[in-house]
């Protein structure tokens, strides 16, 4: 089952393409990585499916609802976690959660259990009343993926969860993406360090606005004839380079 796809999807600022025409689906159940460097229109392209940005052409579903004309039913319905997810540092890891099962419209015993469920999912009840200002990167993000799933959206998109967190946080966290993905969350995630596309079920590397590859990590490995997701990258962005 697809929950989103795009096709054509374009978006300019001025003179500047920051995504140009691309295509790709994601089916339920998927990790799927959008993985390229800073600036290749990873986090453009999240917006737009969010209707956080209106496209210049093209359009794309979440969840069969249109990116340009239903976008209040989409978020309502998805989980977002931004680039710096904005948490409140002088609330606790509880009255964090607590605030966005507000805005989510949770009230009552039904926000209490999920604010219970979301805090057993990504290990953090322990320190619950702990301030946000004294968590490490790797907890703020736990906590920022805990506040993006406490309304149980089936589809959930993260840019760059795991920028500025150590390799060790980094991998603790691809095991709580495992873990939802499992229970039947799609997850869109978005990341620059090319190590972690080989945690997604299918992928797309995506440069200057274009998609160059996309598949499975198996697929796009032998299709180059390498073992390195990295080496194909540095391929294609040379290429590039070259070309340009």
């Amino acid at each position: 089952m697809v929950v989103i796809e795009v096709t054509g999807l374009r978006k300019r600022f001025g003179a500047f393409t920051a995504v140009d025409g691309i295509d790709f689906s994601v089916e339920k159940g998927e990790i799927f990585g959008f993985i390229g460097p800073n600036g290749s229109g990873k986090s453009t392209t999240i917006r737009m499916l969010l209707g956080l940005l209106t496209p210049c052409g093209g359009g794309g579903r979440v969840l069969g609802y249109d990116i340009a004309t239903q976008s209040e039913a989409i978020r309502q319905r998805t989980g977002y976690m931004a680039q710096r997810f904005s948490l409140y540092d002088d609330l606790t890891v509880r009255e964090n959660i607590s605030f966005y099962a507000g805005v989510y419209g949770l009230r009552g015993a039904c926000a209490a259990e999920r604010i219970r469920e979301a805090l057993e999912t990504v290990d953090l009840p322990d320190i619950e009343n702990m301030r946000a200002s004294a968590l490490s990167t790797g907890w703020r993000q736990r906590l920022g993926l805990a506040c993006a799933l406490v309304h149980q959206p089936p589809v959930m998109f993260l840019d760059e969860p795991t920028g500025g967190v150590d390799p060790l946080a980094r991998r603790q966290f691809w095991d709580l993406l495992y873990n939802l993905a499992g229970s039947g969350s799609t997850i869109l995630v978005t990341t620059h360090y090319m190590d972690e596309a080989d945690h997604c079920n299918r992928l797309c590397l995506i440069n200057e606005g274009r998609i160059l590859l996309s598949g499975t990590p198996g697929e796009m490995k032998r299709s180059a004839g390498t073992r390195d997701l990295g080496e194909i990258f540095a391929r294609i962005a040379q290429q590039g380079k070259e070309n340009g």
